[in-house]
């Protein structure tokens, strides 16, 4: 299998009035093109953490992170946004949507940020919302959607720019049982027909149950289970 990312004895610690505290200590592990991974662990271990590295919105003290065998922060400042707009999507347990702007407009944000030229991103992201259930919520603001149809809305958004991986932090926290199930079960479907590569930080036993591996993490490091 295509590996695409490999995380190479990574470290991360942040300090409080003069202490030092270790949330990261070595962690190693590598992801193949189309897995969907679960991060497990205790809460406060450092799952969003490692997500926030993944995702080049923060540094490492020490270790290497390698997409397709190029550590982006080897790159200068403008490169690395340009990385992480073009290869890397986000989902949060919030769905960060902008209320003044309409679903569809939301979902090509990263698109138009790329410079694309606005009607190929806007037919680009009329498609992802039909693929999500949305085609007919498309001129809808945040405001007039439910928790379960924003979140979908943020999941489209991450794959406008056809993203190597997709970083979901307890992206179905926020939803009762019933839209938690049926998000998880479109990132699922989204996974296996496009071959997306997803990384799900969750707490939730069930979700890990359903996806390719489960990486733990233990204050010491992180293992596959």
């Amino acid at each position: 299998m295509e590996k695409i990312l490999k995380v190479d004895n990574v470290s991360k610690s942040y300090w409080n009035e003069g202490n030092e505290i270790k949330v990261l200590q070595n962690v190693s592990f590598s992801v193949n093109k189309g897995e969907i991974i679960a991060i497990m662990g205790p809460s406060g271990i450092g799952k969003s953490t490692l997500l926030n590295l993944l995702g080049t919105l923060d540094i490492p003290d020490s270790g290497n992170i390698y997409y397709n065998e190029k550590n982006p922060f080897e790159m200068k400042e403008k490169e690395i946004a340009k990385f992480r707009n073009t290869s890397i999507g986000f989902v949060f347990q919030f769905h960060h949507l902008l209320p003044e702007f309409t679903a569809l407009e939301n979902v090509i944000i990263p698109s138009v940020i790329y410079q694309k030229r606005t009607k190929e991103a806007f037919d680009k992201g009329r498609s992802i919302l039909e693929k999500v259930g949305l085609l007919e919520r498309i001129s809808h603001r945040p405001s007039a959607l439910s928790g379960g149809e924003r979140q979908r809305v943020a999941v489209a958004r991450s794959l406008i720019n056809n993203p190597l991986v997709v970083l979901a932090d307890e992206p179905s926290g926020n939803l009762d049982l019933e839209n938690s199930n049926k998000l998880i079960e479109l990132i699922i479907d989204i996974n296996k027909e496009f071959n997306r590569t997803f990384i799900i930080a969750t707490h939730n036993h069930s979700i890990a149950k359903k996806m390719d591996k489960v990486l733990y993490l233990d204050g010491s490091g992180a293992k596959f289970v």
